[in-house]
Parts: C-alpha cells; structure tokens; sequence
C-alpha cells in the first residue's frame, strides 16, 4: 500500500474537533487507543440559548452505562491524534508513505491503476496499483479527477472558526459547558476543547470580508464579550463556508473516494470527522477480500449503497439544527424559540448526539421491525483475572455471530458451524443462568476451541474462538476467567 500526502509534516493547528464512541472503537481495535487517549477528553453538554438570552434546548450524550464502553462523545486535539495515526500507519511493513508529494493525474488500465505523482521540486514519476482511493479532502484531486460530481443539499454559510489557548483568568470566567448562541444579530458556537483550548465558531454577516475577519485584531474584537487578547493566545483562525454536499458517485472503477472528498455536512454536533472514519472502516475490509480474491469486484458496490443513505440522513438532521442556529430574522428567530420551548412542554428540551445520528438503513441488518435495526452492537466491560476489558478485547474484530445462549442447544450449535469457516460464534445469557448449551456437562460436544468468560455484570458467554485455527477444548467453570482469546481478521462492522 502506497500512501500519498501532500504536507511533509502533521499540520499543527487544530482543525477538526469532535469524535464519538463509535470511532474510538474503531480507534481502539485498530490498536491506537492508548496513543490518542492523552489528547481526548468527554464532551461537555451544549447549552442552545435563544434570541434573547434564554435556555431553549440542551443537547449532550448518553449517559452511563455507555453502550459502546467509552465515552460516546469526546473532543480532541488534532495535531498529536493525527501524529499517531500516521506513526501507527507507517509501522506496517506492507505500507510506504510519500511525503510532499501530489497526485496530477491517472489511467485505469485493465486491473490496475496507473498514477502520476509530482513532488514539490517538480519531478514526477509513475505508479501502478491496484485501486486508488481518495481521502484527499473537500477539494479532492481525485472526485475532480474522476469526474465525479458534488450535489449541493443547500446549505452554504460563511464562518469564521478560532481557536485559543487560554490562560486561567480566562478559564475561570468563560462558560463551564459548550454553548450555541443563536443570536439572530450574530449566532456564535462555543466549545470546550481538551485542557485549555477553547473553540468559537462565529457565523460570518453580509458584507463582512472573510480574510479580513480572520485577522488578530478583528478576532479579538469579536470575542471581546468573551476574553480578552492578555488572557490567551490565538491558536487558529480560519473562515470557511460551512456546506452540506455529497458526491453523486463515490465509485468510479477502482477508483473511490471518502471523507471529504465524498461528502461535508456543517460542523454543528461534531460528526464530520466521524463519517470519513465511518467510510473507510467499511471500505478497507472490502479491499482487502477483493484483493485477496475472497469476494467479487462487486463487493465495492455495496460501500457507497450503505454508506450514501446514512450520511445523507444525518446531514439532513445536522443541517435542520443547523438553520435553526442560523436564523437572522428576530422574528422567526423568536418563533423558533417559543417552538422548542413548546416541544419541551414549557422547559428546554434535552437531546442526545447520539439520538441524532441515525441507524443504518442499508445493507447487511437485522430483519425490519427488531429494535436493533442498523445500530451499533453493545460492548460491555467484562471481568476477568488481571482486570476487565471490553468484549471486542476478547472475541477480536473479526466477523462474529452472537447467539441467546439460553435457548440454543449444542446439536443447533454444531449445525451452525459447520459452514462458518470465517466467523467466531459466541452464546450469550445472563449471569446467574445457565447457558442451554450445558457448556460445563458437555465439553466433548463443544467445538474445538471453546473457553469461557463471565462478564459483568450481567453476561455470561462461552467464547468459541476462530475455526480456522482451533484449539483444545476446555470445560467451562462459571466463574473462571478465559484461558486465552483468539485473533480473528480485522473487524468487518459492528452494527446489527
């Protein structure tokens, strides 16, 4: 795998701000959890506060216990996050990255890719591979080389984002929680990043010069209500105009694009980060079974069907919040208010982020009408000798299928292995009641390479590791701790 980017080094400002629990799952199979915890904190609740002042809604996320086993939304710093990614990258033996360097054009030829680099001095050179995918931002050089048009879902609004590092004067007085002003005079977001870094994101008026509002003096002036310029240190100003487009194709041959480059909805619950990370943890595994010759070329047609309709869905939420912040005129900024205050029965309505985001509405799911439709599978903590950890710790990431354990019988259980040469079957039941398998009674009945864990606080499951490499049976003690776990393929998905 080759790996192009265009700067020599991690750019040093903060750009994107937000994740959630879902992508620090991703994070953590990945093996990387720890190298970016350090630089990730929860993210506060967003108090919404109407025309004149008042509490209209609070948005914040679920609270414990967590679904997925971490923090569902969190903020971070971007230059040490994105540091370790490229260092974690750059330590696999099948992969190369080149610095300082572009893409300028490319040929599909036949089974392959042949790609045009040109570095910064000028000389250019020629590779081939396989597929070429482009994660190569909003103004990616790939999509524009592809020919693969953006539609607009209308939005555009300019804004001007900054980013300090305060000191602990102003620590003290601004707001303890993030907020959104929506100020019809001027709406204005407010975040609480990791340590002292605080974040503005000030929506920009008719007339008002982007460049020139970027400068210190204008930022400083604009934030006079908030701190002032002895009281920290301007990390980062930038206007942008704040979009909501997706591509019309994301697939073109072997060629494909994500991120960015794919489609950018407007910041306002953090989730543009998000649904870049979202795309490639669907595509890579599809790569690497067509690459292995596992699965059909077609297999690639199913990342655009399952991913276009979810993003779609939550930029169309995200860009509903969005004109409610945006709102200019005072009267219907007014209506506005009295609206969700009346939504909320005469008190400030409370929503989650995780609420917002919506369940997967394509693909390989579970059967309409179950509840766990499109969602993420749980992850508990589970206990065993040396600590606790979480349940993909111990089953790995590869495709598994898990099963009620109180109603499944060994003989059903030896029928459903049979074919599932790449999937770690796994019976679930509640502690306290014994799993129909009789895993205790019955270990010459039980596939090779069973063990057994009890979770807390309410899971007992007998792990059956990979069948590809099966191990000795073992018999199951309730309380007994796994004598081991397998190491099964990169994780698939992890939504029902």
């Amino acid at each position: 795998m080759l790996v192009v980017e265009r700067q020599t080094e991690v750019y040093d400002k903060p750009r994107a701000i937000a994740l959630d629990h879902e992508i620090f799952r991703h994070f953590d199979n990945m093996g990387v959890a720890d190298a970016v915890r350090p630089y990730v904190a929860p993210f506060t609740a967003s108090q919404h506060f109407g025309a004149q002042g008042q509490l209209i809604r609070t948005i914040d996320m679920v609270q414990p216990p967590y679904p997925l086993g971490y923090t569902p939304s969190m903020v971070f710093t971007q230059p040490p996050v994105e540091a370790a990614l490229r260092a974690h990258a750059a330590g696999f033996a099948n992969v190369s990255i080149v610095t300082g360097a572009e893409l300028i054009g490319f040929e599909e030829r036949g089974e392959e890719i042949l790609a045009t680099l040109r570095a910064e001095d000028g000389m250019q050179r020629q590779i081939r591979g396989k597929f070429l995918l482009g994660c190569d931002g909003a103004s990616s050089t790939v999509r524009q080389l592809a020919d693969m048009a953006l539609r607009d879902l209308i939005f555009d609004e300019p804004w001007l984002v900054v980013d300090i590092r305060c000191g602990d004067a102003a620590l003290a007085k601004l707001p303890q929680c993030s907020a959104q002003f929506c100020d019809p005079a001027r709406p204005t977001t407010y975040i609480i990043g990791p340590g002292n870094h605080r974040r503005w994101e000030i929506m920009l008026l008719p007339g008002e010069n982007p460049r020139e509002m970027a400068a210190p003096e204008q930022v400083w002036r604009l934030l006079a209500g908030f701190m002032a310029p002895s009281e920290g240190e301007l990390w980062r100003a930038a206007a942008y105009r704040f979009h909501a487009l997706v591509a019309q194709s994301w697939r073109r041959g072997r060629v494909l694009i994500a991120g960015d480059a794919a489609h950018q909805q407007p910041p306002f619950i953090g989730q543009g980060m998000c649904q870049g990370l979202r795309d490639v943890t669907n595509l890579v595994w599809k790569l690497e079974r067509v690459l292995r010759g596992q699965s059909p070329l077609a297999l690639l047609d199913s990342y655009e069907a399952e991913r276009r309709l979810h993003v779609e869905t939550l930029t169309g939420k995200i860009k509903a919040i969005g004109q409610m912040i945006c709102e200019r005129d005072p009267a219907r900024a007014a209506a506005r208010d009295e609206d969700l205050l009346a939504q909320g029965g005469g008190v400030p309505p409370h929503v989650t982020r995780q609420d917002i985001v919506p369940p997967l509405e394509t693909g390989l799911l579970a059967p309409p009408g179950n509840p766990g439709r499109g969602l993420l599978f749980v992850q508990p903590l589970i206990r065993q000798a040396g600590g606790a950890a979480l349940l993909d710790r111990l089953t790995g990431t590869g495709w598994r299928l898990i099963l009620d354990g109180r109603v499944l019988r060994v003989p059903d259980l030896a029928a459903l292995l049979t074919p599932a040469d790449e999937i770690g079957l796994y019976a679930i039941a509640p502690a306290g009641r014994r799993c129909r398998t009789r895993l205790r009674n019955r270990t010459a009945s039980w596939p090779p390479g069973s063990t057994a864990i009890r979770p807390r606080p309410c899971w007992c499951v007998p792990i059956i590791t990979s069948l590809a490499r099966p191990r000795t049976p073992r018999r199951c003690r309730r309380c007994s701790p796994p004598a081991g776990r397998s190491s099964p393929a990169p994780n698939p998905s992890t939504r029902k």
